[in-house]
């Protein structure tokens, strides 16, 4: 009797969610391009770090050689935005990697995503809407922050609480929240503009260090540094300065200022978040994402590179790097431009933040694993009013009350959650066996069960291949599309190397010092669990893919979504205890209203759901009508080619 209940209960929690063409008929406005997506990702991603962050990251770890940490941290970026830009192409709905989840893997890491995304988007706007706060304060003069500590400032002992409550960032984030509920498009229009602000003045940074920098800079010497500041003492030259040249803290500052740079990338999920509310989702979305990191990367490249050209590494002023770059050149009065373009961005990445937000809420009570009330769209608007209105109510008081530094890390472990399991359901998906029809419908189908969209005049059903286990088949699979047999490999292969990568990114971030000076112990311990995360690899690699068409794929199957893993768990592994501590807390509340409330309100607690995946969805086609399905894509070819 135990034993039958922990296997309907393990069945319960890997239910997955079906998606099918009755739920392609959104209640959203279909009305963002793949212009405004990549306004939205862009403006979103280049926040307000394009111009503190790399003061910071170019002094103290890298120097010149900052273009390479962001060359790195794109590169990584990428890897994971290859894979939401599949899933942007299968699954076009509102949730993101939540969604993402919920079809492929099952119904509790899907809760456990979404769960931890809803504190990654509230920290975020709430720490965006302080920034943004401080950046006008800074400008003018600390007048405000003066005025209210005058009157209300606070004295709690500890780091939690802020100095006094920023009522700016309050009023800011409920302008943000009506301007949400009135409709996505005047919120995109606003993204726009703001953005498009945003480039240009990064765009004036770039022409500047071009013209008023000196190539000298990414070449200096011990002498040079000792003229500058009058520094003889060989430790601390060796701490401001390094070695000179390029990159004057080796390769270790390098991937040091890399991991860092990583998380200015953060924030192109939000355009997986507007699948429901894109014009042509399934091309729009794949386009958007990886447009949106390349433009940033642009970006990014040229702002650390003129910063470094105008102005020696380690002079920079970590805080306000660009205005002491342009008083070194004798350009003082472009410290406007640079404030002006550096609030364009922090409102720009406050939209980004919270927009997400709601629609993650409305994509989880919709599915009932929260509760229901949140899920109810605004007929008039097409926007989910309450969800976007308790995101606001839970986002203005950490704002006006808390210091948000301290859990700016517990926001980083949830988005590389999300980004860590997108992969692997990238990674599982296409081993998996399906029956291909005309390239537009994919569906998952029992071992043995009968292809239900398949019509009489297209001869007998074809029956899903299946094969009892063997040791072989780990090399030498007996087919060349996929089977059950070669899907359950897959999920253990991938379950396995993700326990491998677990173990082999805890031992590179306890013993990197015992590796560097070559301790036979940590080295054995590298090599044999490296050689068995590759044997894995290849176990998957020998495996069947699905044969369909989307408008998008991760190419480099299963290399590049592993490789992504591996990234995404290092720098979560460089997170301290203290997170790990506090990602706990909240997942234990998580699981208190899931098991309370969740598991009995699913959406998919009625009966057994088998999961349907689409690889490409239009809500005009009829799944039994396979002529009428090849006439209309046709017909939407036309409309949109």
């Amino acid at each position: 009797m135990t034993e039958k209940r922990l296997a309907s209960l393990g069945k319960t929690l890997l239910r997955r969610l079906p998606v099918t063409n009755s739920q392609v008929e959104t209640q959203f406005a279909r009305c963002l391009t793949t212009v405004d997506l990549i306004a939205l990702g862009v403006g979103s991603t280049l926040g307000a770090g394009v111009y503190v962050l790399s003061g910071e990251v170019a002094r103290e770890k890298a120097g010149p050689a900052i273009v390479l940490c962001f060359l790195i941290a794109a590169v990584s970026s990428i890897l994971a935005g290859l894979c939401y830009a599949e899933f942007g192409a299968r699954v076009p709905k509102a949730g993101s990697a939540y969604v993402y989840c919920y079809v492929s893997v099952g119904e509790i890491w899907a809760f456990i995503i979404g769960w931890n995304l809803i504190l990654s988007y509230v920290i975020a706007t709430a720490s965006v809407a302080r920034a943004w706060s401080l950046t006008f304060d800074n400008l003018v003069g600390q007048a405000v922050s003066q005025f209210i500590k005058s009157s209300m400032s606070i004295t709690v002992p500890g780091n939690v609480l802020s100095e006094y409550p920023d009522l700016f960032a309050v009023l800011l984030i409920m302008l943000l929240t009506a301007l949400l509920s009135f409709g996505v498009s005047e919120s995109a229009l606003v993204g726009k503009i703001f953005t498009g602000v945003n480039v240009l003045v990064l765009g004036f940074v770039f022409i500047s260090g071009t013209v008023k920098g000196d190539w000298a800079n990414w070449n200096l010497t011990v002498d040079n540094f000792i003229d500058t500041t009058n520094i003889t003492d060989p430790e601390l030259i060796k701490k401001r300065f390094g070695s000179g040249g390029f990159a004057p803290f080796g390769i270790n500052g390098v991937l040091s200022g890399a991991a860092t740079c990583f998380y200015a990338f953060v924030g192109f999920d939000c355009i997986a978040s507007s699948g429901e509310e894109a014009v042509n989702p399934m091309r729009s979305v794949p386009i958007s994402i990886v447009a949106s990191l390349l433009c940033c990367f642009i970006a990014y490249f040229g702002v650390s590179a003129a910063l470094t050209l105008m102005m020696p590494y380690y002079l920079l002023n970590i805080e306000t790097p660009l205005p002491e770059a342009f008083q070194y050149v004798n350009w003082g009065h472009a410290h406007y431009v640079v404030a002006g373009g550096s609030l364009c961005a922090l409102s720009t990445s406050l939209l980004g933040s919270m927009f997400p937000l709601p629609r993650l809420i409305h994509a989880m009570a919709e599915d009932g694993l929260i509760f229901r009330f949140f899920s109810q769209m605004n007929e008039r608007t097409k926007t989910p009013l309450r969800a976007t209105v308790i995101s606001g109510a839970v986002a203005a008081p950490m704002a006006f009350l808390f210091d948000l530094e301290v859990l700016v890390d517990l926001m980083s472990i949830g988005t590389l959650l999300a980004y860590t399991l997108v992969a692997v359901c990238v990674l599982v998906l296409r081993y998996q066996p399906g029956c291909l029809e005309d390239g537009l419908t994919t569906t998952t189908v029992i071992a043995g069960a009968i292809d239900p969209n398949r019509s009489p005049e297209e001869g007998e059903p074809r029956k899903v291949l299946t094969k009892e286990f063997t040791p072989v088949l780990l090399l030498l699979p007996c087919s060349d599309t996929p089977t059950n047999t070669s899907g359950s490999i897959v999920y253990g292969a991938t379950t396995v190397i993700l326990a491998l990568v677990t173990l082999l990114c805890l031992v590179l971030r306890m013993c990197w010092d015992d590796l560097v000076m070559g301790n036979k112990s940590a080295v054995a311990n590298c090599a044999i669990l490296t050689l068995l995360s590759f044997l894995c690899l290849l176990i998957i690699w020998r495996q069947p893919q699905r044969r369909e068409t989307l408008p998008f794929k991760v190419p480099l199957l299963p290399v590049l979504p592993l490789l992504s893993i591996f990234i995404n768990t290092c720098l979560m592994m460089q997170l301290s205890r203290t997170t790990w501590i506090q990602l706990a807390v909240w997942m234990a509340i998580g699981f208190i209203v899931y098991f309370a409330y969740g598991i009995r309100n699913s959406s998919a607690n009625s009966g057994n759901i088998e999961p349907i995946l689409q690889s490409e969805i239009s809500k005009h086609v009829s799944p039994g009508d396979p002529k009428k399905r090849k006439e209309t894509f046709k017909e939407d070819k036309e409309e949109n080619p």
